[in-house]
């Protein structure tokens, strides 16, 4: 079996536990680090992510960084995950968000992903909490007025995931 393949299993499984216990995930006390370790975590692992750094590079090396740094105006800010090439070149954040957030239509979590994005000078950044995967565009300033939909370049739910799989 091919890693590709490995991995297309691998999110088939987290989507068939997710849907099972769907209700369970939507509770609000179901936190945001259960989120990112019973799902985030394990799909971008599943998409060939270092998540763990099992290669054993360098802090300045590594793959994913968690709770990186960014300056956001004259505050230091921590992006739940920061995804760089090899050699440390950033790539884009990930925001994690429990599931009992609205990605599709909360202003907040989009206004702060694409601060740390537009700070950063990255093209993309994602927020997710598993059930919803958002993609957004950080060339364009940020508004703390905009809508969640602006700017968004792509929006999926977990039920998209194995269809999307090309493109994830």
């Amino acid at each position: 079996m091919t890693h590709k393949e490995e991995g297309y299993n691998e999110i088939a499984i987290l989507v068939e536990r997710f849907t099972e216990q769907y209700d369970s995930y939507k509770k609000s006390d179901y936190n945001e680090t259960q989120t990112r370790r019973d799902f985030i975590d394990p799909f971008f692992k599943a998409l060939g992510w270092d998540m763990d750094n099992h290669n054993g590079y360098a802090e300045a090396y590594r793959e994913v960084i968690h709770e990186a740094k960014v300056k956001v105006g004259k505050a230091t800010k921590a992006p739940d995950y920061s995804f760089r090439l090899v050699g440390g070149k950033r790539l884009f954040f990930v925001e994690a968000k429990k599931p009992s957030i609205a990605v599709k239509v909360d202003i907040l979590p989009a206004y702060q992903v694409r601060r740390y994005g537009w700070s950063s000078k990255l093209p993309i950044s994602i927020i997710t909490d598993f059930e919803e995967f958002a993609i957004y565009n950080c060339t364009k300033k940020p508004l703390a007025t905009d809508k969640a939909y602006v700017a968004r370049i792509k929006y999926l739910t977990f039920n998209d995931y194995l269809n999307e799989f090309e493109f994830l």
